[in-house]
């Protein structure tokens, strides 16, 4: 009773809900338009300088290949750099500018996965080059060396082309690590294949001569620079290595003596060129490699040569 009592007067004490008749209409207050707090000369800053590049544009009636735009996109940084971002740190703090910062790094990171991306298609079919190579034999070499070449040739023309589109007009030794790899690759199949075929060794201005018909005329060409061959040229003793052991199962002692030559020269040279280099730390871990692969080559040469005499080949049992 005493619970029953107590809810009754709460019950009382509660606000009664107002009721309306049932034709009014409520009606919520207007509210009121959102301005922006900032100033309006970060506004006006922006369309003035909208303004200039239009009007620049405007007067530009040549066509626009990727050096021109690369020059437009200059003066864009440079005036939000220089205009536009002092404007945007007085009124927002760092903060703005930050944000118009970051929109650049954007635009350039675009840039830089298309380089990557054409990289990586180099190392692929390159290396697609590099395993034809190694289906030679005694009885296909010419068969498979002209295949290999062909396939470096469109390798060249499809794939590499399409990087030194993406580089030229540009400085491309800023974006070196981004399609170094996909160099390294090509400089390891075209020397590769150039030893099979002819037996010595491609040299750098010969790897850029191929690459000049490549660039248009008007920009700087891209060139492979030397730290990039030097280190596919150590990575092309490792499938020599490779050769060399299928050659020597398949009996051809002289072949494979003459690739073992051929890989301590490089080895010799490469000894004392690379404490010289200053970006040598790729380098140091390749000579490692290297040594292995040379170590490889005359064991398994030595210890074939010195059991001939006591077990012939296959092939020269049925001769």
């Amino acid at each position: 009773m005493f619970y029953s009592a107590a809810f009754y007067r709460l019950f009382l004490m509660a606000p009664k809900p107002h009721r309306f008749p049932q034709d009014t209409v409520l009606q919520s207050p207007p509210k009121r338009a959102r301005t922006m707090a900032t100033e309006s000369s970060i506004k006006d800053a922006f369309a003035n300088y909208t303004d200039y590049l239009n009007l620049l544009m405007g007067k530009i009636s040549l066509p626009i290949d990727a050096a021109l735009c690369g020059a437009i996109w200059t003066i864009v940084y440079l005036g939000i750099e220089l205009f536009l971002c002092p404007i945007a740190g007085g009124l927002l703090g760092g903060t703005g500018k930050s944000l118009l910062l970051s929109l650049l790094h954007i635009c350039g990171n675009e840039k830089r996965e298309r380089v990557v991306k054409a990289s990586r298609d180099i190392t692929i079919n390159s290396k697609k080059v590099i395993f034809q190579v190694h289906r030679i034999s005694k009885n296909n070499k010419d068969e498979v060396l002209d295949k290999a070449v062909k396939d470096l040739a469109s390798v060249t023309e499809q794939h590499v082309s399409r990087l030194v589109k993406e580089l030229q007009g540009t400085d491309f030794w800023k974006l070196r690590r981004a399609y170094s790899p996909g160099v390294q690759e090509y400089v390891e199949a075209a020397t590769l294949c150039n030893f099979c075929k002819n037996g010595t060794l491609l040299i750098l201005d010969e790897i850029n001569a191929t690459l000049l018909p490549l660039s248009d005329p008007s920009h700087q060409p891209l060139q492979i620079n030397i730290l990039d061959y030097l280190l596919g040229l150590a990575d092309l003793t490792g499938e020599l290595m490779r050769l060399a052991i299928g050659r020597i199962s398949d009996g051809e002692l002289e072949y494979a003596e003459k690739i073992c030559g051929f890989v301590r020269d490089i080895y010799r040279e490469l000894t004392l060129l690379a404490p010289h280099m200053d970006d040598n730390t790729d380098m140091k871990t390749k000579m490692d490699t290297m040594l292995q692969s040379v170590m490889k080559i005359e064991n398994g040469y030595f210890s074939f040569s010195g059991n001939r005499s006591r077990k012939p080949l296959l092939d020269d049992q049925i001769c």
